[in-house]
């Protein structure tokens, strides 16, 4: 599920306000809910998040950023953790984008990986994007490729010791053959 602008959910404190001020030539005008684009936009909205489903998450919910997964073994389950979550949604006036959820999957994409009843897994598309990846030239090249992996890290066994080789690259004064 998505959060529908999600930021924009988020009312500013009457403090902060004054902080997002603009002038145009209609008139000075301020934010009174936060903007995507503030530098702790992110921070602020997962914040709220786990603040309002603290009790939900981990067990029930999962929320990164504006994303937020329903999980549940049982399908009985399932059915009474979204209505817990719906109705939580509707007591503090937060809205979904319904045309970014899906309901009753087993399994699905969030954030370059696939989350099913068997865990959370590399995407396949992710992989098959790295593997195509012309030889890097460049030393951002080889930075670049060495940040995707990254991403994926966490199911690479040794990636450190295997990546040493590019990390050699990386020195300065050394070619890139």
């Amino acid at each position: 599920m998505d959060g529908f602008s999600g930021y924009n959910q988020i009312r500013m404190a009457e403090e902060d306000k004054i902080k997002t001020t603009f002038t145009t030539m209609w008139g000075t005008f301020c934010y009174r809910v936060i903007p995507f684009g503030l530098k702790n936009a992110g921070a602020t909205y997962q914040r709220a998040m786990v603040t309002l489903f603290h009790d939900m998450m981990h067990k029930e919910i999962e929320v990164y950023v504006d994303n937020m997964i329903a999980k549940s073994r049982e399908r009985e389950d399932h059915i009474v953790n979204l209505k817990r979550l719906f109705d939580r949604l509707k007591e503090y006036k937060l809205r979904l984008n319904p045309a970014k959820c899906t309901f009753g999957a087993r399994s699905g994409k969030l954030l370059g990986f696939v989350v099913s009843e068997r865990g959370i897994e590399v995407d396949p598309d992710k992989v098959k994007a790295i593997r195509e990846l012309p030889p890097p030239s460049l030393v951002r090249e080889v930075r670049g490729f060495i940040g995707r992996l990254n991403y994926i890290a966490r199911f690479i066994a040794n990636l450190t010791d295997k990546c040493q080789p590019l990390f050699r690259l990386l020195r300065k004064n050394t070619a890139i053959e």
